[in-house]
């Protein structure tokens, strides 16, 4: 019954003065145009230059690991780089450190998705606490050369820090990302995702992608619904 309520609320909204009164954008960024004059980085300036020692220590010692002793490094390894990166060039490892471990395994092992899933989620998480979000980005790409299997889950940590830094800039670019790679929307992405306009005033975007979440079936919960339909007053007592 909540379902087929939530539905006709859609309908009604999706019908209204106010919604039809405001235009979708004409005109958006470029496609990541952003990432070569924008870095979201704090305190950029003051990034180390010098890599975390705990991660520059597991970064050698698997790579001798694949590359001198042609074996497979223990996962607790890989685990314990990913819990120790702190800024930017401690994440620059980690990714030369997956791109070498994919192709060991291309070549020797067959790893389970799974797996590969979870780790994902792990990475990007860690590009978000380092600041390096341009590399969280790239865990998003589908068939990456990192042997990374990106998830929507993943992305909602980049979505947070976007959530709670005001930048839509960065939603528009992640939401891109998940259409370009084929990764499916989820609830937890639209309430998300509607915080993000609901916060910055975005009325044009929370209803460019409130139409998306519905095309693609995603069942919205009642927490994206009183958003989407509270910030519907908050316009229609201004207009």
């Amino acid at each position: 019954m909540q379902a087929v309520s939530n539905s006709r609320r859609v309908s009604r909204l999706l019908q209204s003065p106010i919604f039809l009164s405001f235009h979708l954008r004409s005109t958006e960024q470029p496609f990541l145009s952003g990432l070569a004059q924008r870095n979201y980085s704090p305190g950029v300036d003051n990034v180390e230059e010098t890599p975390t020692e705990a991660v520059k220590d597991l970064y050698d010692k698997m790579l001798q690991s694949v590359n001198v002793k042609r074996s497979m490094p223990p996962n607790a390894w890989l685990w314990s780089m990913i819990e120790n990166c702190k800024h930017r060039h401690d994440i620059s490892l980690l990714f030369d450190v997956l791109q070498n471990l994919r192709r060991f395994r291309l070549s020797n092992l067959r790893i389970h998705d799974d797996f590969n899933c979870s780790l994902c989620r792990e990475v990007t998480k860690a590009c978000v606490h380092a600041g390096a979000l341009d590399f969280g980005k790239k865990a998003l790409w589908k068939h990456n050369v990192y042997g990374l299997a990106p998830s929507v889950a993943s992305a909602h940590h980049i979505l947070t820090y976007a959530k709670n830094h005001n930048d839509t800039n960065l939603l528009v670019e992640v939401m891109k990302l998940l259409k370009r790679n084929d990764l499916p929307l989820q609830p937890g992405t639209a309430d998300i995702v509607f915080s993000i306009c609901y916060n910055t005033d975005e009325w044009e975007l929370i209803n460019k992608y409130a139409k998306r979440f519905v095309k693609a079936g995603v069942k919205l919960r009642q927490t994206s619904f009183e958003t989407w339909m509270g910030f519907a007053a908050k316009r229609g007592a201004h207009t």
